[in-house]
């Protein structure tokens, strides 16, 4: 048993279990998570069975679809990230004392990756030679799932829903908005409201996204509902490769993706007012934790890039 006083822990629970548990909880499939761990699928069910024994509870509930958490799965979710992202920062800090080569994991939102990152992490490789840094592009509930979890040391993007930022803090480097966006010379080129997006292939931000809240208010404002031709997707290149190549798609997309886009004339911005999508860019971390000088290197870069 675990004693919730805090006066015993059960040895039983494992580095493993808690690993195994934070992976399913962000995948929310046992077949992605075992990829992800580099495990087979039975090996991984065995481990979260095996961690729900010693718990005494049901973590996660299964079913064809997936796997969600229960209430109890929820609250153990928190603890348990923690102390995986506990672990790992003392063993980062031991090996950094010991003079080991040091690793900065780095989680990008499209709309940063291919706008501010770059030039930030070339500057940092240049003044960081004995840092190993690497980039981890993805949607906004993967990169602070993993963050909060001690699998990246920071995230930069879009802030998000409040459930997501849970036990992490946020400084702002800017703001941007979204905008709609097609193949120029394209007949959506010249529409002025969004209701005539009915007509158009729509490619819209999925549940997940850090900006589907932004266009759904918007929308409901204007009284426009939810496109029924949507295609949802959060992966920039699908976006712009499709966009690109039917000219009868329209994206709504954060400008910082389709920068270079729009300045070289393959895409067009139509013009429809989404100023109220105007949302916050910046560095994500850990509230509890002190950033390692790595981390705190990289974000003086970003800061100084956006000054």
């Amino acid at each position: 048993m675990i004693d919730i006083s805090g006066k015993y822990m059960d040895r039983r629970i494992k580095f493993r279990h808690l690993d195994a548990f934070s992976a399913i909880a962000r995948a929310r499939s046992l077949k992605i998570a075992a990829e992800q761990l580099r495990l087979t699928q039975p090996a991984i069910s065995r481990t979260l069975k095996e961690l729900e024994e010693i718990v005494g509870v049901t973590l996660m509930e299964r079913s064809r679809s997936g796997v969600s958490l229960t209430p109890e799965g929820e609250v153990f979710l928190q603890f348990a990230e923690q102390s995986t992202s506990a672990l790992r920062v003392g063993l980062n800090s031991v090996r950094g004392i010991g003079g080991a080569s040091g690793r900065l994991k780095v989680g990008a939102l499209p709309s940063v990756a291919s706008g501010l990152l770059p030039r930030a992490v070339l500057e940092f490789a240049r003044a960081s030679r004995d840092t190993q840094l690497e980039i981890h592009e993805g949607p906004h509930y993967d990169l602070t799932s993993r963050l909060r979890s001690g699998a990246l040391d920071l995230v930069v993007g879009r802030l998000g829903r409040p459930k997501t930022m849970d036990g992490l803090s946020f400084r702002q480097l800017y703001t941007e908005e979204v905008v709609v966006v097609t193949a120029a010379g394209g007949p959506a080129a010249t529409v002025r409201s969004f209701a005539e997006l009915e007509n158009f292939q729509v490619l819209y931000p999925p549940e997940d996204s850090a900006i589907r809240p932004l266009v759904a208010r918007l929308l409901i404002s204007l009284g426009v509902p939810l496109f029924s031709n949507r295609i949802e997707s959060a992966s920039s290149a699908f976006g712009r490769a499709v966009t690109l190549a039917d000219t009868r798609t329209v994206w709504f997309i954060s400008r910082g993706v389709v920068a270079d886009d729009l300045k070289e004339g393959r895409l067009a911005m139509l013009d429809v007012d989404t100023s109220a999508t105007v949302g916050a860019v910046g560095i994500m971390s850990r509230s509890e934790e002190i950033p390692s000088a790595a981390a705190r290197a990289f974000a003086s870069i970003l800061s100084r890039g956006t000054a």
